[in-house]
Order: structure tokens, then sequence, then C-alpha cells
């Protein structure tokens, strides 16, 4: 399948469906060729304007999906419309529906060491124990950074969900990219396992069609919260009028 890019923000990202990605995912894993997976939502991309280390991660990765439909709706307005939004966590756990029936393995990296126990329990439960390559916490000094990249590189993993916030996770697997190539597909996955665990909640299915699941995470954490929603969703706005009458 040929994956055409749309640029957004200077960021190609994949115009492909939910279905069309899982297919280019399992296609890679298949045929033991490494696929780098990133996921970009409006926060990230206005991180990205300040973060040039961040950028380049992204922009280094061989998979680009968009995860926020603020991306999608931009994406409409600046003339280049993309398929649909391809959110992260649904991602995943399609992914993990798809180790079950072929046989892959899934190794889990990040969040507290009792909320990645906690999912590992839940999907070997669910799924079997088979399924899970090994798991570890996501914390860590940076002199471990290399054993915990070889320990992740040698669990004979088909898939790698990392569960670490963004710029941490982005860069680590950049860092890495190298020994984890053994991995066929590596994919950032934020707080998703905090959700699996059921540590805190997704919004309600109507929010995420009407791209309003920042605002239930703002009404559930309004402190933590209030500057990466409320400054960045204005900053975002900013972009994408500058890059509409610039680009004009």
């Amino acid at each position: 399948m040929t994956m055409r890019k749309v640029e957004i923000f200077g960021i190609p990202v994949d115009n492909l469906s939910m279905d069309e990605t899982l297919g280019v995912i399992d296609e890679h894993i298949r045929n033991r060729k490494p696929l780098h997976h990133i996921v970009i939502n409006a926060g990230k991309v206005v991180a990205m304007q300040d973060d040039e280390e961040l950028r380049r991660s992204v922009l280094a990765a061989d998979l680009i999906n968009a995860d926020g439909m603020s991306v999608v709706w931009a994406s409409r307005f600046l003339g280049r419309p993309l398929k649909e939004r391809v959110a992260g966590i649904d991602l995943m756990l399609r992914l993990v529906e798809l180790a079950a029936q072929k046989g892959y393995k899934v190794f889990l990296f990040g969040a507290r060491e009792e909320v990645v126990r906690r999912v590992e329990e839940i999907w070997s439960e669910q799924y079997g124990p088979d399924i899970i390559a090994g798991y570890r916490n996501g914390y860590f000094s940076p002199d471990e950074e290399p054993e915990i990249a070889r320990q992740i590189a040698e669990s004979g993993a088909d898939i790698l969900f990392v569960a670490i916030s963004s710029p941490k996770k982005e860069i680590f697997l950049e860092k890495y990219k190298d020994l984890l190539g053994k991995i066929p597909f590596v994919m950032g996955v934020g707080g998703s396992f905090d959700v699996v665990a059921g540590k805190t909640k997704r919004a309600p299915r109507w929010m995420q069609k009407a791209g309003l699941e920042w605002l239930y995470r703002f009404v559930q954490e309004p402190r933590r919260m209030w500057r990466r929603y409320l400054v960045g969703n204005f900053r975002f706005l900013l972009l994408m009028l500058r890059e509409k009458f610039t680009r004009k």
C-alpha cells in the first residue's frame, strides 16, 4: 500500500484510515521491517514549535497519524483533508487484538509499576499470557536507559508500546531507534496504560466523536491541564491561521 502524506504545519502526516493503518503495521510485522509510529495532536504540534529535539524525533518517525480531531479539522481548513482521526489509544487496543489473532508478542514500557503490572494482568487474562513479551515501568535514570533498551530489544517482542509522556517518549525512541530496530513495530501510547488499568477514564464516545476529549480531561484535572489545553489550543489556532494565510 502506498502511503499518501499530507503536510500540515511542516509535518508529513500519513493520510490513512484506522483500518489502513493497521494493514500497514501488520505488513511490517509479518515482514520484520521496523516501523516507528508517532501520533500528533494540537499539544504536540505546539510543543514542536519550541522543542527542536521533539520536532526532530517526530519528523524521524516512519508513520505519523493524527491523534486529535483538532489536527483533522485543521487539515480540512487548510485544504489538505485527512481521512479520519486515528486515536493512539484506539490503535493500541486494535493492535492488541491483532496480536492475539496473529500470535504477536507485546512489550509494555512506561507508567507506574502498579499500572503497567495491572495492564499486563488484564491483557494476559483476556488474551492469554503468551501475548506479553515483558513489561517495565517508566521511571528510570539516564544511566539505566541503555540496559532498558537492550532488555526490550532482546525480549522477542513484535510490538512495543511506550507509555511515557512527551517529549521524553519521542526522544527515547529516537535515541535507541537502531537498537530497538529488532522490534518490528514501536509506538508511543502516552497515558493509555492508565486508562486500560482503570486509573483514569476516557471521555464518553459522543465527546470523542465531537473532538471534546480535551475538555473532559480538563474538567477532571483543571489545575494540571489548564495551560496545556487553554493556552495550547489558542496557540494551535494561531498556528493554523498563520499557515492558512502564509500559504495563500
